[in-house]
């Protein structure tokens, strides 16, 4: 891919549901090659009908969705499909097979992987994970965060251009949640990040958009819109009691 060619591109996308609820009215914005984006909002949104049109899932609205130069549409539907990969915020929505191998061997092998060739894949994508060594375990043994890093293993598997992320930090521990940060910013992929965790988009991802009532309210640094009083107020985002953004040093990949 051309490296000015952005990862994700979205123009002027608006949808309405069969029962008519409009639930985007016109979203623009693009990410460009690597970067880490969070994508904020209160529930009602439309973030969930966003993600959906992604890969295809949901269609039939007006506007486009652009997935590293090819527009989303039954021509490309099967490289879109490999290209943007979602994981759903429960893991047990996406892990389904006797042992982790198999779970994360089952997309590239319906691709037609097969031998030498879908078991590197499945060995760098679980080495990326750090999960190597449960390799032949059965996923419902594994804890809550053991299962997340597998469900993201599955995805890394079909080496996407794009990983869209559902709350990856809900139900997770406090060491969990760090070593799914450090896995995350070790990725060689764009990431689009939906979290209500507003702390968890400020550690990992510079840059946020704010989706509220079908369209983008704001696209900026994450720092500045978290510190934004006003704009935090009026799109029903509210950080944790005692948590100041602009205390945060920014520049460190930490909190």
């Amino acid at each position: 891919m051309d490296p000015v060619t952005p990862s994700l591109e979205v123009t002027q996308l608006a949808f309405a549901y069969p029962d008519g609820h409009q639930a985007l009215f016109g979203v623009d914005f693009r990410l460009a090659r690597g970067e880490r984006v969070a994508l904020l909002g209160p529930n009602g949104a439309g973030k969930t009908t966003l993600v959906l049109h992604l890969n295809g899932i949901l269609s039939g609205g007006t506007g486009t969705v652009t997935v590293a130069g090819l527009p989303v549409g039954k021509q490309h539907m099967a490289e879109i499909r490999r290209r943007v990969g979602i994981v759903f915020q429960d893991p047990d929505d996406q892990l389904f097979m006797p042992t982790v191998r198999e779970d994360v061997a089952f997309g590239p092998a319906a691709a037609g992987l097969k031998g030498a060739e879908l078991e590197a894949r499945v060995d760098r994508a679980l080495d990326l994970v750090g999960m190597t060594d449960f390799k032949d375990r059965p996923p419902h043994h594994l804890s809550f965060g053991q299962r997340r890093r597998v469900a993201v293993a599955t995805v890394l598997a079909m080496e996407p251009e794009i990983l869209v992320l559902d709350e990856p930090s809900s139900n997770l521990d406090p060491a969990s949640r760090r070593e799914l940060a450090d896995i995350l910013r070790s990725l060689d992929v764009t990431v689009l990040m939906v979290t209500h965790d507003l702390p968890y988009a400020l550690e990992l991802c510079p840059r946020s958009l704010v989706l509220s009532d079908g369209v983008i309210a704001a696209d900026g640094k994450t720092a500045d819109l978290l510190a934004d009083d006003a704009l935090m107020r009026a799109h029903r985002l509210e950080l944790p009691f005692g948590f100041d953004p602009r205390s945060v040093p920014t520049g460190t990949g930490r909190l």
